[in-house]
C-alpha cells in the first residue's frame, strides 16, 4: 500500500512523463525531418531523469524536452536559503522542461517549465511558458498570450495578470535593461489550501503542460516556411546571444538544477546550438530588426487585436 506521500510523488511523475511523451510526438510530427534521441541518467544521491533532444531538424534546429525526478537527504545551502528551508531536510523535486530553438528566424524560440517540490512537510508547484521572437509579429504574440490567459482563467480570473507580471519581471536581463522576449506566464510556490488542495494544484499544473502545444505550435506552423536570408540568420544568432546570457547569468532554474546535482548535459540543452556576439551592434534604423526593441516592451497582448502577419518595422 503506497503512503500518501508516495502516491503524490507517483502521480506527479506520471504527469511529467506523460507530458514529455506527448510533446515529443507533437514536435516530431511538425518537424518531419528529425526524431528525438533518448538519454536516461541517474543521480548518485537519488533519482534521475530522461533527456529527449532533437537536433538539425527541418523546423527545429534544437528542441529539448527533459524530465527529471530527484530526491535526497539534504539540500544545497543556496537552494535551502532561497526557499527558506532546512538544508538538512530531505527533498523531492520533479519537473518537465521544454526549450525550442527553431531554424527559421521568423519562428520564435520557446521555453516552458513545470515543476513540483516538497521538503520538510511542505510542497508546492511552479510553472510557466514564455516566447522569445527575433522578429515581432503582433498576431503571434496575441495568440500566445490569449491561450495562456484562457488557461489561467480556468483557475482564477485574477491569476493571469499576476503570472504575466511575474514572467515579465523574471525573464529580464538587468545588465542589458531589456526583457528576454515577450513574456508569458510564470508562477512558483503554488499551494492551494484544504484537503483537496494538492489535487487541485496538480490538476492546474497538468493543464498548463497540456497548454504548451496549442500556445506555441501554431506559431511554428505559420512561420517555418517563410523565406529568409543571411541577414535574418545573423540577426537570429545575435539575438540568441541574449538567450545565452540570461540562461548562464540570471536563470534560477539552471542554477538550481546544477546545484541539486542534475544532469548538466540535459540542463544545458536550454542553450541554442549556435549564437554570436558583436561589440556595440546597432540594427539599421527603421528596420524590422530595430523594431524588436519596442516589440519586447511588456504590454497587454491578450487584450490587443491581432494584426496582419507582417514583421513590425521601426
Amino acid at each position: 500500500m503506497l503512503s500518501g506521500e508516495d502516491s503524490r510523488r507517483d502521480a506527479v511523475k506520471a504527469m511529467m512523463t506523460s507530458g514529455q511523451r506527448e510533446l515529443v510526438a507533437e514536435l516530431e510530427r511538425l518537424d518531419g525531418g528529425a526524431r528525438f534521441g533518448r538519454s536516461a541518467w541517474q543521480r548518485p544521491e537519488g533519482g534521475g531523469g530522461q533527456a529527449r533532444l532533437l537536433e538539425n531538424g527541418d523546423v527545429f534546429e534544437r528542441a529539448g524536452v527533459n524530465y527529471s525526478a530527484v530526491h535526497g537527504e539534504g539540500l544545497p545551502e543556496a537552494v535551502a536559503a532561497q526557499h527558506g528551508l532546512d538544508p538538512d531536510g530531505g527533498f523531492f523535486a520533479t519537473g518537465l522542461s521544454v526549450v525550442i530553438h527553431p531554424r527559421n528566424p521568423y519562428v520564435p524560440a520557446f521555453h516552458a517549465n513545470f515543476r513540483y517540490f516538497e521538503s520538510g512537510g511542505t510542497w508546492w508547484f511552479g510553472g510557466g511558458a514564455d516566447l522569445t521572437p527575433c522578429y515581432g509579429f503582433a498576431e503571434d504574440a496575441t495568440h500566445f498570450h490569449r491561450v495562456l490567459k484562457n488557461y489561467c482563467d480556468t483557475f482564477d480570473p485574477a491569476f493571469h495578470a499576476q503570472a504575466k507580471r511575474a514572467c515579465d519581471d523574471h525573464f529580464r536581463l538587468p545588465h542589458r535593461g531589456e526583457t528576454r522576449g515577450i513574456g508569458g506566464i510564470f508562477f512558483d510556490h503554488l499551494h492551494l489550501p484544504g484537503p483537496d488542495g494538492w489535487r487541485r494544484t496538480a490538476a492546474f499544473t497538468a493543464a498548463g503542460i497540456a497548454t504548451i502545444a496549442p500556445a506555441y505550435l501554431p506559431l511554428a506552423q505559420r512561420r517555418h516556411d517563410l523565406p529568409y536570408g543571411e541577414r535574418e540568420r545573423q540577426w537570429q544568432l545575435y539575438r540568441r546571444g541574449r538567450y545565452v546570457e540570461f540562461t548562464l547569468v540570471h536563470d534560477h532554474g539552471t542554477r538550481s538544477g546544477l546545484q541539486t546535482g542534475g544532469y548538466a548535459e540535459a540542463i544545458l540543452t536550454a542553450l541554442p546550438p549556435l549564437a554570436r556576439w558583436e561589440f556595440e551592434y546597432t540594427p539599421e534604423p527603421g528596420s524590422a530588426e530595430a523594431a524588436l526593441a519596442g516589440f519586447l516592451v511588456p504590454r497587454d497582448w491578450a487584450g490587443e487585436a491581432a494584426v496582419s502577419g507582417t514583421p513590425l518595422a521601426g
